[in-house]
């Protein structure tokens, strides 16, 4: 019995450093709620723990033996709804809540019943398998697929497996023919030892997704403008490479660079807050106009970078216009009625291959010449001729132009 009290001691010691971690979280990420919902359940589930080392001492077996049925139940029931939360996949609160009571309402059925037996352990596990299957099911219908989410997927569903194996091992390995005798069982040894490594597993698993999605909602803050809500230079940057290397020799895309007119006027004559409103309008027009899979970003103070992947010349030309014909329409809050501002525009297309630097270079280019035509105007340009080997070149030693 020894040896299963200190399992259910280290198990009560995990699931509460468990809690400490997700309250941590719940604090500092936007994933707080769901995080607060598992602090909750290993916080419940952990007092089943304390029933069971009780059970053998008490007069009331009973109590505290269906006690600590429901807190096990109860707490994966927590975490169901805190996984439910954070995937976006919630479970109904009266389904839940139904299911809980009636399991609740079968152990105390099942409590006289011998427990080295089939009927009882099948009734017994049951609710466990179950509602880890539950878990492990709101996963797979979500829209996550990080490795994260696929470890954490796996842990609950061995933790089903788990409870599954755990019907036919209290009958193989005997579980007490009572409940205060359960933790002078050899099952009891077993069990509490399996339990604790799938509660640290799963844990550990919860944690990482979580974790990674604190990871993840940082990287993001740094990367987004707070002004604008588009992508700032370096996460312009960050987005915009993997799709240039997506590029094949046959595909193009294309790059907008957008600066608004004689914007420091408009900060110096109607004040900064006008401004920001004309900053926030724009960064509002591009979102609304530009392609799906288009990346946009805010890479200055009043300039504008839009990339296109697999978009002509000619397309994102009509793009351009586009966006500056709505502007040069748009009624700005700040702005005298008859004020208008105007954009000015270089598109530049980008070939296969072709570094960002290099493309953004010749695209602000063509951004000034557009300011030097007059403003309010679009220039383009199709990317520079590229040169490759041709199959003569170790005998003519010239380059075939493409």
């Amino acid at each position: 019995m020894g040896g299963a009290i200190s399992l259910l001691a280290v198990n009560f010691i995990v699931a509460q450093i468990f809690v400490v971690a997700f309250l941590i979280i719940s604090v500092k990420s936007r994933s707080g709620r769901a995080a607060a919902w598992c602090a909750a359940g290993f916080a419940v589930a952990s007092l089943s723990a304390i029933c069971e080392a009780v059970l053998p001492f008490t007069p009331m077996p009973r109590l505290f033996a269906v006690g600590a049925f429901a807190n096990v139940l109860a707490g994966f029931c927590l975490l169901r709804i805190g996984l439910g939360v954070f995937y976006s996949v919630p479970a109904k609160p009266p389904v839940l809540a139904s299911f809980f009571i009636g399991s609740v309402i079968v152990d105390l059925f099942i409590y006289d019943l011998p427990r080295g037996t089939l009927l009882h352990a099948f009734f017994y596990q049951m609710p466990f398998f179950l509602i880890q299957a539950w878990s492990a099911a709101a996963i797979i219908r979500s829209r996550r697929r990080s490795y994260a989410d696929g470890i954490l997927l796996c842990m609950l569903a061995l933790s089903a497996l788990y409870f599954l194996v755990k019907i036919y091992a209290a009958v193989a390995a005997g579980s007490g023919a009572t409940a205060a005798d359960y933790l002078q069982s050899p099952f009891a040894l077993i069990s509490q030892a399996l339990g604790a490594m799938l509660i640290v597993g799963t844990g550990v698993a919860m944690l990482g997704v979580v974790v990674k999605d604190v990871v993840d909602e940082a990287r993001a803050s740094s990367e987004i403008d707070a002004l604008s809500g588009l992508c700032n230079r370096r996460g312009f940057s960050s987005r915009v490479a993997p799709l240039l290397r997506d590029l094949s020799d046959h595909d193009v895309g294309t790059l907008i660079l957008a600066d608004i007119d004689r914007f420091k006027l408009v900060n110096d004559t109607f004040g900064h807050h006008t401004g920001d409103e004309v900053i926030r309008e724009f960064s509002h027009i591009l979102a609304d106009v530009m392609p799906h899979r288009a990346v946009a970003g805010r890479v200055g103070g009043e300039e504008f970078a839009i990339f296109l992947p697999r978009v002509g010349l000619a397309d994102a030309r009509v793009v351009a216009n586009g966006i500056r014909s709505e502007l040069a329409v748009k009624r700005i809050n700040g702005l005298p009625e008859g004020v208008a501002v105007t954009a000015s525009f270089g598109v530049s297309a980008v070939a296969a291959g072709e570094l960002l630097d290099a493309a953004m270079r010749r695209a602000d280019n063509l951004l000034y010449a557009a300011k030097a035509g007059g403003r309010n105007r679009v220039e383009c340009a199709e990317p520079p001729i590229r040169v490759i080997a041709s199959a003569d070149y170790h005998r003519s030693g010239k380059y075939r132009p493409t």
